[in-house]
């Protein structure tokens, strides 16, 4: 045999031994998002992923082929690049109402989020972005410091003869209701209701879901509008300082906004800003639970907050997948990517990447990074100042006040796919 022979017939096995590694990594750890287990701890599987398999194809549940990144750098990547563009949802939507067997559709459902920021790209996305971002400036955000404080001193106060709270019902899940609702505009009284609203319109992301949960989350979204559309026709007669009088402003000003998009806009910014929050505040806490020497840090050193906060995103993100459509065929670390694919990035596997992390699996309260909690690129999330700045003052304020231990042996994670967030966090103190 000469010598290119061997070379050809090494190189096949080498293909053949890593196609077995790849298929054993698949089968050992599938990816499958709705899995409780999953849920539960999904390190070890991107872990497994990433260094064996990081640009991974697999089986959607719709039937299709999709690809996996769990790299930082690729992720990154993906979020950059102008060849990858959102996920369509609206119009698939739109086309599954088509099957629905009683009356009715998806109309509402997909003419509310089709405005949302998610789903749009430019130049629709920068229009209605640069009209947005004005309410979430960081400026604006950090003189609501006070206000915010306040809030949170005054959730902790309820709780305080206790001696016990759930985190996520008594703290972080009134939170970021309370103050979305502020800088719209909003009642008290409606919070609550808006609040369930948000966390089942954030559903919609979780794909596939059944016929019967769209027509759910149909109702949510009309609900949702009917709400606004009321509280728009008020402010008309009398405006407010408040976002959603400025809005209303931007529409009677050259048209920069329809009625439709700000009905859109309120839907996204509660259902959005609700559950990110929630769940950095959550898992948050629960990471100072599980590391009970940076706790310790950070009562001793209150000043590290910020970096805390970025550390607490990066160990256990609150967004974990986001879905792009690859518009003509790329390359990625040896694979093709096709046109009309769809790729999952994983910000909870590019957060924990040892190649840019150095033992990243270890809760370090003063690192020094740069992570992807909130995405990358155009689509970086309107709300993540706002989320870490609510993040920065809950934790802070709680850590600060008691020391808390978790009262549970048992956590329960709610079932979004795209989303990691408990159900409740129940924890004792010292009153």
């Amino acid at each position: 045999m000469n010598s290119m022979s061997q070379i050809t017939n090494t190189n096949k096995d080498v293909a053949s031994t890593d196609k077995i590694k790849k298929l054993a990594v698949a089968e050992a750890f599938p990816f499958n998002p709705f899995d409780p287990e999953f849920h539960t701890d999904p390190y070890p599987t991107y872990n497994c992923l990433r260094s064996c398999e990081p640009i991974h194809r697999f089986k959607s549940f719709t039937g299709g082929n999709e690809w996996l990144l769990t790299r930082f750098a690729d992720v990154k990547a993906v979020l950059n690049d102008s060849r990858f563009v959102v996920d369509d949802l609206p119009k698939r939507l739109k086309d599954k109402s088509f099957y629905l067997k009683q009356e009715g559709d998806f109309n509402t459902l997909t003419q509310t989020i089709s405005k949302w920021l998610f789903f749009l790209d430019p130049p629709e996305h920068t229009r209605l972005r640069g009209v947005l971002s004005k309410a979430f400036a960081a400026n604006t955000l950090e003189s609501m410091r006070p206000q915010i404080q306040k809030i949170v001193d005054g959730l902790l106060g309820k709780v305080q003869e206790a001696g016990s709270m759930d985190v996520i019902a008594d703290l972080a899940c009134p939170l970021p209701a309370i103050v979305t609702a502020s800088i719209l505009g909003v009642p008290t009284e409606q919070h609550s209701e808006l609040t369930q609203w948000a966390h089942d319109l954030f559903y919609v992301f979780d794909q596939p879901i059944s016929l019967k949960d769209y027509e759910y989350l149909n109702k949510v979204a009309l609900e949702f509008r009917e709400y606004f559309s009321s509280l728009i026709a008020e402010r008309e007669k009398k405006p407010l300082e408040d976002l959603l009088s400025y809005l209303i402003a931007a529409k009677s000003q050259g048209g920069k906004l329809s009625e439709d998009e700000i009905l859109a806009s309120c839907a996204m910014l509660f259902s959005v800003g609700q559950q990110t929050t929630e769940n950095l505040i959550g898992n948050g806490v629960l990471a100072l639970l599980h590391h009970p020497q940076q706790m310790q840090k950070l009562k001793a050193q209150p000043t590290i907050i910020s970096s805390a906060i970025e550390e607490l995103l990066r160990y256990d993100s609150p967004v974990q997948l986001i879905s792009r459509l690859a518009i003509e065929d790329v390359e990625i670390g040896g694979e093709t990517i096709r046109a009309g694919e769809r790729i999952v990035v994983c910000l909870g596997a590019a957060n924990r990447d040892p190649a840019q992390f150095p033992d990243p699996d270890r809760l370090s309260l003063t690192r020094q990074h740069y992570s992807l909690p909130f995405g990358s690129g155009i689509h970086y999330c309107l709300g993540a100042m706002q989320a870490r700045i609510l993040g920065q003052i809950a934790i802070n304020t709680i850590v600060q006040r008691w020391d808390l231990k978790l009262n549970t042996n048992k956590l329960e994670w709610r079932k979004n796919a795209s989303l990691r967030g408990l159900k409740a966090l129940p924890v004792t103190f010292n009153a």
